[in-house]
């Protein structure tokens, strides 16, 4: 059987580059059913996102694991500039300006099919100009999904409550504080972005998400039944998650050495993902809630960015953290001040809760280690996925996050919820959070083995490439990108 040469097309932020390359190992494995994977490198928009993409490219390629992943770098392409700090706009377009690239890449390295991060439905068109399939590779949570393909008809005829909650099919009224920030306003140019991406999707060939149908059940269902689009059935769903790297290998980090000496499930991990950083007002309040909650922690702390960056630095923990508090908390508390090996941690015996900012690579890393979780969403869809994970999924307890105030979290409302989490049974909310994080962990786990339902969708997937069917519709871009 001759083989089969899938290009991945991922934006180049890390989340989403190592996500995509992972979903390409999943296809690479087991023998791969005679394909081939080719990644496009995007080159990102600055020297520091650059340095860190190299690396993770670097990495893979000379990993066992890679299974033969091979690379392909796009020419450079001047990013907009206009963008006014609207992120999603920026990635959107930054995308869009690559489909000359994209499709000069799938004529010269050849393509039995194309899949395309959700930010470059813009490309779409250029696959299709040579008849190859185009599969969107969704990373986020299925009820994102569900908002996106439901945000075209919300755009013309607003299905809104009074109170501003928004309908989702396949879950609960999404309440106004919960609505991602970049779809709370109409006029903005990230709103029309999703809109375009919402009615692109649906011209896909299919729609590879990072989820699990036990995670999800209620909403992958209203997907695959047209409930979020009038009049029409979405594209097959192929839910292969949780697309993470299971490997979990042995830490010599300082504070991985520090959880050894701790009692199991005693401790309480606070990390906040790539751009997560807390100014000194914050800091604050977690070192109280900390302090007054009694459990141990593992808190990985960090500073600004500097001057032009988005990544936060190095915590200066006698600028950040009251005085005496590490005195005081010695023994029983470790600030990390950089970035931790997250992954290690969460696997670790002493971890009893995760105080996460919900990334969804986050959030799923810790379902598969069974470690429930306390919400503290910072940006993004954060907000969306910390209501599903606790009024949905169940597998957490919420916090009040003030968004009005920078998503600030007051001490006393930390402690609550930490000893809700941690409190040994005594707590409804806690005991039956931890009890679902035990049984997600199993769920995840029995997925992704051979006849689990991920294993399943993995293989429908393959079969669909190697058939290469297409279809042929097509949408315009926003207007003021065009």
């Amino acid at each position: 059987m001759a083989s089969a040469n899938v290009l991945l097309l991922p934006e180049p932020g890390s989340g989403h580059l190592m996500s995509l390359i992972e979903a390409g190992k999943r296809l690479l494995a087991r023998g791969g059913d005679g394909l081939t994977v080719t990644v496009l490198i995007v080159q990102p928009a600055t020297p520091e996102s650059a340095s860190e993409v190299d690396s993770h490219v670097r990495r893979v390629a000379a990993s066992a694991s890679g299974l033969g992943i091979r690379f392909h770098h796009l020419p450079a392409v001047a990013p907009p500039t206009d963008c006014a700090g609207n992120l999603q706009e920026f990635k959107s377009r930054y995308m869009q300006l690559h489909a000359p690239h994209v499709r000069a890449a799938v004529a010269e390295l050849g393509a039995a099919a194309l899949v395309i991060d959700f930010f470059a439905t813009a490309v779409i068109d250029a696959a299709r100009e040579l008849a190859v399939p185009t599969y969107v590779y969704f990373t986020s949570t299925a009820a994102l999904l569900a908002l996106t393909l439901r945000l075209p008809a919300l755009a013309v005829d607003s299905d809104a409550s009074d109170d501003g909650a928004v309908d989702v099919p396949g879950m609960p009224p999404v309440p106004a504080g919960s609505v991602p920030g970049f779809l709370g306003d109409k006029e903005s140019p990230n709103y029309a972005w999703f809109v375009y991406h919402g009615r692109r999707f649906m011209d896909a060939d299919g729609i590879v998400i990072n989820t699990v149908d036990a995670l999800e059940p209620g909403l992958l269902a209203a997907i695959a039944a047209g409930r979020c689009v009038p009049g029409r059935r979405a594209p097959p769903l192929y839910p292969i998650g949780p697309v993470i790297d299971h490997a979990v290998e042995a830490s010599n980090e300082p504070c991985v050495r520090w959880l050894d000496a701790q009692p199991r499930a005693s401790v309480v991990f606070l990390c906040f993902g790539s751009l997560g950083w807390f100014d000194r007002a914050k800091a604050h309040e977690v070192a109280a809630g900390l302090e007054r909650s009694g459990h141990r922690f593992l808190w990985t702390l960090r500073g600004p960015p500097a001057a032009g960056s988005r990544h936060p630095t190095d915590a200066n923990l006698d600028e950040l953290l009251p005085a005496g508090f590490l005195e005081r908390t010695e023994g029983r508390g470790l600030v990390w001040p950089t970035r931790a090996p997250q992954k290690e941690v969460l696997a670790h015996a002493a971890v009893g809760c995760f105080v996460t900012h919900c990334g969804w690579n986050s959030t799923l890393e810790s379902m598969w280690h069974g470690v429930p979780l306390v919400p503290w969403p910072l940006y993004a869809e954060q907000h969306l996925n910390a209501f599903e994970l606790v009024s949905v999924v169940g597998v957490a307890v919420a916090m009040e996050v003030d968004r009005e105030r920078d998503n600030f979290v007051v001490a006393a409302e930390l402690e609550r919820a930490v000893r809700c989490v941690m409190g040994g049974g005594s707590e409804e909310e806690g005991a039956m959070a931890r009890e679902k994080a035990m049984k997600m962990k199993a769920a995840c786990r029995r997925a992704v083995e051979e006849g689990g339902s991920s294993y399943a969708a993995l293989q429908r997937l393959r079969h669909a490439i190697r058939s290469g069917t297409t279809t042929c519709n097509g949408a315009a871009p926003p207007k003021e990108t065009a």
